[in-house]
């Protein structure tokens, strides 16, 4: 077994551990979610059926506008957050230094997720490498069929 199969399925089962992938949450709302710095969101959405506020800290893979980010559902759109917007597309955003920004979140056609997963490659690509197998182990699909996000913030009034 190489080190790259162990990380990976190190990482794999690290992304399946809810209260480690939770963390991040708790640093968002101390305060500290910059820290993380712009790679990094945590995303505020309401619960579809309970109506309560529920947090999830995603990766950015895309910031094609000042006001846009593009997020992905690493579990597909089985993923509760997904769900969740998709009953009820207004959220708010921390990333970096800002905090409880409203935005929309509005799912992205296929052909838009192709062009920014492609984007995402071209620019991250060691990111990538290290990403896509450990994303694919956890998650047993392949990371370019996964459903893409665009969230785009409101100016402030």
């Amino acid at each position: 077994m190489t080190n790259t199969n162990l990380a990976t399925r190190i990482g794999a089962r690290a992304l399946q551990t809810r209260w480690l992938v939770r963390t991040p949450i708790w640093i968002y709302r101390a305060g500290l979610g910059f820290l993380f710095g712009s790679r990094l969101l945590m995303l505020e959405h309401t619960g579809r059926h309970s109506g309560a506020q529920r947090f999830v800290v995603l990766e950015v893979v895309d910031k094609p506008q000042p006001d846009e980010y593009v997020i992905v559902s690493g579990f597909g759109t089985t993923a509760q957050w997904y769900r969740n917007i998709q009953a009820n597309p207004q959220v708010r955003i921390s990333t970096g230094f800002t905090r409880a920004t409203t935005a929309t979140a509005t799912p992205m056609t296929d052909d838009e997720s192709t062009t920014a997963l492609a984007h995402y490659i071209q620019h991250h690509p060691k990111a990538w490498n290290k990403l896509r197998t450990t994303i694919e182990q956890a998650t047993s699909r392949p990371v370019d069929t996964l459903p893409m996000v665009k969230i785009r913030t409101h100016p402030n009034p």
